[in-house]
């Protein structure tokens, strides 16, 4: 609505000339709400009083009323028609329209406001209507006995407008027919042109609120161009999410065909494993057969083991086979020569004839002899005539029959010879012949001999060796697809609940120190897993070869280099030990712990069996070392006096432990002996103090060891442990270096000796 107030007459703007002076149905109501909206009646003349009546009113109604106005944006269909309202400005500045918005439409249903409850006495005066059709629409609205009291509550220019109530889509721009400008506004204190809809709605609005009316530039190009560009936009945007979905049709397409192939080459790799596994258990399948064979083959030429009854027990006993007993026989045989031999040279020595210087001798003397041969044999005829001497031989035929009896001897000495060193051999094939029957007897009354399939990975192929509560098996990895070493711990049933925790926290404080273990010399822990209750699994590396204790028993020793080439290798996984954190001590270094890869003492080699390791956290490990507290446990050849001290503390032990064990294993690969209680059992060694005894180390006459191998022993075997080398000390000394740096000369070494060795200088000086 735009409405323009100029002396006191409403005239509208170009866009009202619709509006015609004809009487129209609607016109009189359109005066009513334009005389209404300008407090003045019908015929212009301001009513005195209004104001008051409309500051009487009662606040419900006044909201009411505002609904009333508020409510034409959702009028309903029933409207009877649109009004114009204008209002007189009382400035003389104000020259153009404003734009008030579009009126909204009277319903019909005006007779249903709470105000037609009022009396016809208390409404007030009529309004009187300036032609007839106005006075005829006057007298229906004044039928309906409405004031504009009602409607409007004016105090000196304050106070709420209904065009307050107008909703926004009422009052935009958009709708209004005006051209006026957008600065135009309303003031609170002046009377101010409004645009007001009827509905029947009700909405509160606040009272005394300030507004501005504005004008958009828009126009219909703009629009039309926004929307065309927001029709670009939606068009892209369709057209790219077009886009996106067909891009993931494809790749759930492609993933679906990903799928597919994957399931594919799950069943092919499935099928591969299966048929893996079929060719493993075959071909172990054989070579159980074909070590069967064997075994029952070396048991005649070897021997076996007979079950023995003593009293009410039996024992095994061994019994040799035919080799064994042949070659007994041949020593026999050779012993009984050598027996012969000596006893015809003791003959031929009665037989040997005079020398030169004795030749007279027996002339001069015969007469004398031959007297006493007949006093001794008695007469002639006596019948117990004793048989002449022998007759003595020539020179020549005595160095004759001499030189057949020295050659026979020595032809005896190498049939010998050869008949002890076959009896070596077939010695070291009876151990492994013996060391087979107890495999193949083990492997037979294991519960784990089927080949079974252990947590779904580890396929067990055939038994390498049994300890005391546990068995370990050779099996391939059918994941990694390789070989490995499954170490089974079974419990005793019949344990206590308290000794298997404890076993179990052993085993288990193993595998968290094995397991964190990284290093070429050191055997790799791979898996850990648990079959029941009483039985859990660890993977090792696996390896090829046999220990270098199996090594020792079979060749008895080996050269200087070999041993210094383990000793090389052993080292430098002690040096990686105590070089993490915490550091570890192995505490149980012998050859049985050290693995030969190829099986052979020039190949490489890697340490294993980390059960009985100490770790040195800072708590435990002091300055003079970490208490000793599984005193009597590890292999008593192999450990250091510091471990048998018995007091009322435990004794102290460091690293220095492992670098007595080192020297042990060095002499016992030299010399193929202990040092240390050699032929003593682990009982003896305790009772008799064996290695608290051990204050030096003697070194045999054969095979011959240079000095500076001797002094690398003597470094490590030292008594005490403050004078004995540790471990980064010893990976530092100067014989384990390469050989280009310690051929400087032999003088240096020599005084590294005896500068290092904790014995005497005196017995250095003897040994040197």
């Amino acid at each position: 609505m735009s409405v323009q107030s100029s002396s006191g007459s409403l005239e509208g703007p170009p866009s009202w000339s619709q509006l015609s002076t004809s009487p129209t149905p609607g016109s009189a109501a359109a005066a009513a709400a334009r005389s209404l909206l300008n407090h003045t009646p019908p015929s212009g003349r301001p009513r005195e009083g209004a104001m008051d009546e409309l500051h009487s009113l009662d606040p419900r109604r006044q909201e009411l009323l505002e609904a009333r106005f508020t409510g034409v944006a959702t009028g309903s269909t029933g409207s009877t028609g649109s009004c114009s309202v204008g209002a007189k400005a009382s400035t003389n500045n104000e020259s153009s329209n404003h734009s008030f918005g579009s009126l909204g439409s009277l319903s019909d249903k005006e007779s249903e406001t709470p105000e037609k409850k009022q009396s016809e006495s208390s409404r007030g005066r009529k309004r009187k209507a300036e032609n007839q059709n106005e006075s005829s629409q006057g007298k229906s609205i004044g039928g309906r006995s409405h004031k504009i009291s009602d409607y409007f509550e004016y105090q000196g220019g304050n106070g709420s407008s209904p065009v307050r109530g107008i909703p926004p889509a009422i009052r935009s721009p958009q709708n209004s027919h005006s051209h006026s400008t957008p600065s135009s506004s309303v003031r609170p204190n002046s009377p101010s042109p409004i645009a007001v809809a009827f509905g029947d709605h009700p909405i509160v609005q606040p009272k005394q609120l300030s507004f501005k009316i504005t004008q958009t530039d828009l126009t219909m190009l703009k629009l039309a161009a926004l929307e065309s560009n927001k029709n670009q936009d939606l068009e892209k945007k369709e057209g790219r999410i077009d886009d996106l979905l067909r891009a993931n049709c494809d790749l759930r397409r492609q993933i679906d065909e990903q799928q597919k192939l994957l399931e594919k080459y799950k069943e092919r790799l499935n099928k591969c494993i299966s048929m893996s596994k079929k060719l493993l258990i075959e071909k172990s399948n054989q070579e159980k057969l074909s070590s069967r064979e064997k075994s029952m083959q070396d048991r005649l030429r070897l021997g076996h083991f007979t079950t023995v009854r003593h009293g009410a027990s039996f024992t095994e006993q061994w019994t040799d086979g035919f080799a064994f007993q042949n070659l007994v026989k041949q020593q026999e045989w050779v012993n009984q020569q050598r027996e012969d031999i000596e006893r015809q040279r003791k003959l031929l020595a009665k037989r040997k004839p005079p020398t030169a210087n004795n030749s007279q001798a027996p002339s001069t003397n015969s007469e004398p002899k031959q007297r006493k041969n007949k006093a001794v044999n008695g007469a002639e005829n006596d019948p117990f005539v004793r048989p002449n001497l022998p007759q003595l031989l020539t020179l020549a035929e005595y160095h004759e029959q001499e030189e057949i009896f020295k050659l026979r001897l020595g032809h005896l000495k190498k049939e010998e010879a050869e008949i002890q060193a076959e009896l070596e051999r077939l010695e070291r094939v009876r151990n492994l012949h013996i060391r087979e029957l107890k495999r193949i007897n083990n492997e037979d009354n294991s519960q784990f001999k089927d080949h079974p399939t252990l947590n779904e990975r580890y396929l067990l192929l055939h038994l390498l060796g049994r300890g005391g509560f546990s068995e370990v098996y050779k099996a391939f990895d059918l994941y990694e697809q390789r070989y490995a070493a499954v170490k089974i711990h079974q419990l005793n049933k019949s344990w206590r609940d308290e000794k298997k925790e404890n076993y179990y926290k052993h085993a288990c404080r193993e595998y968290r120190i094995h397991k964190e273990l990284d290093h070429p010399r050191i055997v790799k822990l791979y898996d850990y897993f648990s079959l029941d209750t009483d039985t859990f699994c660890t993977v090792l590396e696996y390896c090829e070869g046999n220990d270098l204790d199996f090594y020792l028993k079979q060749h008895k020793l080996m050269s200087e280099k070999e041993a210094r080439s383990i000793v090389m290798q052993i080292v430098n996984a002690l040096r990686y030990l105590n070089e993490i954190k915490p550091p570890i001590i192995h505490y149980d270094l012998k050859p049985g712990n050290i693995l030969l890869v190829d099986g052979t003492a020039c190949g490489e080699i890697k340490i294993t069996d980390f059960g009985l390791s100490k770790i040195m956290d800072d708590d435990s490990y002091g300055v003079d070392g970490m208490d000793l507290t599984s005193q009597g446990a590890g292999t008593y050849w192999y450990l250091p006096p510091e471990c048998f001290v018995v007091g009322k503390e435990p004794p102290k032990i460091s690293n220095k432990v492992d670098v007595w064990s080192v020297g042990v294993i060095f002499f016992q690969c030299l010399y193929g002996r202990k040092p240390f209680g050699h032929n003593q059992s682990q009982q003896d060694i305790l009772q008799e103090n064996t290695i608290l005894k051990a204050t030096d180390v003697q070194f045999p006459v054969k095979p011959v060891v240079s000095t500076e191998a001797k002094a690398f022993i003597r470094r490590c075997l030292a008594y005490r442990k403050e004078d004995r080398f540790d471990v980064h000390q010893l990976a530092n000394d100067p014989y384990l270096l390469p050989h280009m740096r310690r051929s400087n000369s032999s003088g240096n070494l020599h005084m590294a000796g005896l500068t290092a060795s904790p014995t005497p200088p005196a017995s250095s000086i003897i040994t040197f």
